[in-house]
């Protein structure tokens, strides 16, 4: 059975640093794009990075551009999410997700195009 499972989620005050981490298991995931997404209570979930199958194209939502960096390590199946300058507004639980089929520099950014999630990691950024 395939699982995506997050990890390093937590507590940090606002300009801290926090690095998520993916592990996928059951598959491979080095033919897949790789994406975080995060959702804040009541708020929709929403796209924050995504890197392409052989890391070398990432991609970021505007307001996390310089301040998070998307990067995956294939061998391990993992991908991580390096969150610096931590700001309130960047609470919520973060979420993993694989798409398949994509082409190698492709980075999607939309929901629906990734068909496997993991549970999701709480982030909390106090101010």
């Amino acid at each position: 059975q395939e699982q995506l499972v997050e990890s390093g989620g937590g507590l940090v005050q606002a300009g801290g640093s926090l690095r998520l981490s993916c592990a996928a298991s059951g598959r491979t995931f080095s033919s897949d794009a790789l994406g975080w997404f995060r959702q804040a209570p009541g708020k929709e979930r929403k796209f924050v990075a995504a890197v392409s199958r052989g890391g070398g194209r990432t991609s970021y939502e505007d307001t996390v551009k310089g301040r998070f960096a998307i990067s995956r390590d294939n061998a391990k199946n993992t991908v991580f999410l390096q969150m610096n300058s931590l700001e309130p507004d960047d609470t919520a639980v973060y979420y993993c997700a694989a798409a398949r089929g994509r082409t190698y520099y492709n980075t999607p950014t939309e929901l629906f195009e990734y068909d496997r999630w993991g549970q999701g990691t709480q982030v909390t950024v106090s101010s």
